[in-house]
Formats: C-alpha cells, structure tokens, sequence
C-alpha cells in the first residue's frame, strides 16, 4: 500500500516536472532575439559635450572614479591616435571626453 502511494507521487511529480520543463521550454523560444554582437552608439556628437555623452566616448560609466577614466581615455587614444593613422577630430573628441569626466571643461572645447 505504502509503496503505491510512493510510486504515485512519483509519478505526479514527474508529470509536473514534465509540464514546467514545456512550458519553460516554450517561453524560451518565444523571447525576442537579441543580437550576438555589442551594439554601438549610432550617431554623431552633439554640439556641446554631456557627461553621458563624454562616457559613451570613453566605454564607462558616467559615475566612475578619475583612475578609470585615465585608464578608458589610454586604451581609446590608442586605438585613435593621428600619429597611428587616426583621425585628429575624433581624437579631440576623445581629448574633451575625458576632460569633461574629469571636470576639467564647462563646454565645448573642441578645436573642430
């Protein structure tokens, strides 16, 4: 009797492990597709720099401390610079990104 009564949760729980595992299956597919690559800022700058903007530049945060910001402007400067073939507007860019998150400009200073 005790082992009826064993084998009939058993197989409760198996059914319901069953139910949930389809429709969590189902759920899954239905969830909209995201793209497999990171998404970059589409658009051009803005006539006087932002905060956000200056951290969209440099790949951090816009409450981040002024060691990371040194560290986002080298690694992008790198990769920018006009003496490596870069362009010299995006490099001002990059230049007054990391003035503005370190608080070193009120507006716009680019030279462009």
């Amino acid at each position: 009797m005790v082992a009826a009564i064993i084998a009939g949760a058993a197989v409760a729980a198996a059914a319901y492990a069953g139910k949930y595992g389809i429709e969590a299956w189902q759920a899954f597919k239905l969830r909209p597709a995201r793209p497999r690559m990171r998404k970059f800022y589409e658009g051009g700058f803005q006539a006087t720099m932002t905060r956000k903007e200056a951290a969209l530049i440099l790949g951090v945060r816009e409450s981040v401390v002024a060691d990371k910001v040194k560290e986002a402007h080298r690694r992008v400067m790198v990769a920018n610079h006009p003496d490596a073939g870069g362009s010299h507007y995006l490099a001002s860019k990059i230049n007054e990104a990391k003035d503005m998150m370190l608080g070193k400009t009120k507006g716009s200073g680019s030279a462009f």
